[in-house]
């Protein structure tokens, strides 16, 4: 069956019965948007938030295929199969964005019988968090025009304008627009997806309401004519975005197709952005459950670096086990096969791809956490192709689990749910973050290209290090680095597989997300408004004669 067909097979439990069983909530504790979707009253975020006494485990995964490697889905199975060994879990999940929904990936809720439901809702509109944040973006944008219609009294350089608007879609003809103010003024525009917005990040990253206006306040727009910053504050609008975000702030929860909790908060891609749900979810879920699995998002040089080195420095959370995703297709086309073959078996290409997955496995380790490796069964694979998987990382001391909770949902994964609890026992707790933050913005990107990546060297563009030393003398050098690079390579070269070494990782442009508290380095060809391929996904999507949706 298909994905669809399996979740509408399973009948849901109200979200009630799901908050008080798998959270201890009653219904006063939740605020319900329907029957099978509800978001975690505020007092309850305060209080649970400010004592995350359960344990985090962290999902990422190798570079993937185009079609991802199930780490959604993984995430879902591994929280399902920690229950039904007697762990209380939960898992915590970003929200999925409209933008790859309709282009290349499709919908974001898992797969076989590990989802999350009701997937048609989250995979939509789901509760209109992403709306929100689009708004609250857009609002800032137009009020920034606005100031530059009625007069500039803040002096506001047109041409120094770095606000962009932003919108939930795929839409490569609004990477660059001209928008016309007043007459002869105007000046040059242009779109992010809204997982790329400055506010999503905010949203994800903020602690509480009072944090969330604070950080809004601190976006920077644009500068003067004599190059003095001029932040959200100062066009006095960091309040009515809070009050678009105040509904948004809150986590949302539905349920596994095992009818467990997910907490479903924030939507940030990691290849752009920093690729993790939001703090506040994180750290709610840490104090109502024994377990808490989350995800980064693509491979591991991408969201994990940033989850440790973006959420894990401003939250202080910190994960007791770490699960390395990975699949037969994937080694084997990173050890040298096109993507039409992957479907065939090939053990030396799964041996050379392995390359990969190594670099990936040390780069856990460095953060001080021994990773389990879940090998995300598809039926194609042979038992030769899993046996050099084992055979390959047995010298490095990793459990390698075959996980087939796709088929088998959380029955599929008890021996993933029993690896990770040895892992969670046997944690030292010691995270150690890749760099300090006192490090200088460039030796950061140095550090990260050089040790997360493999790369020789990294090659700013004139602009970028002039903006990065700008940021570095305006004060700003403490943040971290937020490397936004494709997801198919260690490099900045979406074609150069398994595991390249020396390398030059190619900085193109730098921008300070001064709420979000981190800086952007836009690496080789990497956008941050991307485009729908040749054949959108939106073309499968559509609606049945008894009104249901399908092709998500």
């Amino acid at each position: 069956m298909r994905d669809g067909d399996i979740a509408r097979s399973i009948a849901l439990r109200p979200i009630a019965t799901v908050a008080e069983s798998g959270l201890g909530l009653n219904a006063d504790q939740i605020i319900s948007y329907g029957c099978h979707k509800a978001k975690i009253a505020s007092q309850v975020v305060t209080s649970a938030s400010k004592n995350p006494r359960g344990k985090l485990v962290l999902v990422t995964a190798l570079n993937p295929t185009p079609a991802g490697e199930g780490k959604t889905t993984t995430s879902i199975g591994l929280s399902d199969g920690l229950n039904r060994i007697g762990v209380r879990a939960a898992v915590c999940l970003r929200e999925p964005s409209l933008g790859p929904c309709f282009g290349m990936k499709g919908g974001a809720t898992g797969g076989g019988y590990s989802q999350v439901a009701p997937m048609q809702d989250i995979n939509l509109h789901f509760n209109g968090d992403i709306h929100a944040v689009t708004a609250a973006n857009n609002l800032l944008a137009s009020i920034v025009d606005n100031h530059l219609y009625w007069g500039n009294r803040l002096s506001l350089d047109p041409a120094q304008v770095s606000w962009r608007r932003a919108i939930d879609l795929n839409e490569r003809v609004l990477r660059k627009l001209p928008l016309d103010i007043r007459g002869e003024l105007g000046r040059e525009g242009a779109f992010d997806i809204t997982a790329a917005s400055e506010v999503m990040a905010v949203l994800c990253l903020a602690s509480d309401i009072a944090d969330l206006e604070k950080r809004l306040g601190d976006i920077v727009v644009g500068r003067q004519f004599d190059g003095s910053l001029i932040r959200a504050r100062d066009l006095e609008v960091q309040g009515a975005m809070t009050a678009l975000l105040v509904d948004a702030l809150a986590p949302n929860i539905a349920q596994t197709l095992e009818h467990n909790p997910a907490i479903i908060h924030g939507g940030p891609f990691a290849n752009i952005a920093h690729g993790c749900n939001s703090i506040l979810a994180t750290r709610t879920a840490l104090g109502l459950v024994d377990v808490v699995v989350t995800e980064a998002g693509f491979g591991a040089d991408l969201g994990a670096e940033k989850f440790f080195n973006i959420k894990c420095r401003q939250s202080g959370l910190r994960p007791s086990a770490c699960v390395i995703v990975a699949t037969v297709r994937a080694l084997k086309m990173h050890g040298g096969v096109a993507l039409d073959d992957l479907g065939r078996a090939d053990v030396e290409a799964v041996s050379r791809g392995m390359a990969n997955l190594h670099r990936h496995v040390r780069n856990v380790q460095g953060f001080g956490v021994e990773p389990v490796v879940a090998v995300n069964h598809f039926s194609a694979d042979s038992d030769e192709e899993i046996d050099a998987i084992r055979s390959a990382l047995e010298g490095l001391g990793v459990r390698v689990v075959l996980a087939k909770h796709w088929a088998d949902g959380g029955t599929g994964a008890t021996e993933l749910a029993e690896a990770v609890m040895e892992r969670i026992e046997g944690a030292s707790g010691d995270v150690k973050l890749l760099y300090e933050d006192e490090m200088p913005l460039i030796d950061k990107i140095r550090t990260v290209a050089t040790r997360i990546y493999g790369a020789g060297d990294v090659q700013f563009d004139e602009q970028a290090a002039h903006d990065l030393q700008a940021l570095q003398g305006a004060g700003y050098g403490h943040f971290p680095a937020c490397i936004a690079k494709t997801q198919y390579s260690f490099s900045a070269d979406p074609n150069a597989k398994g595991a390249p070494d020396g390398h030059v990782l190619p900085v193109r442009g730098v921008r300070l997300s001064a709420g979000a508290r981190f800086v952007v380095v836009l690496c080789g060809d990497i956008m941050t408004m991307p485009g729908l391929p040749r054949e959108p996904a939106a073309k499968a999507i559509g609606v049945d004669s008894k009104g249901r949706i399908f092709g998500l």
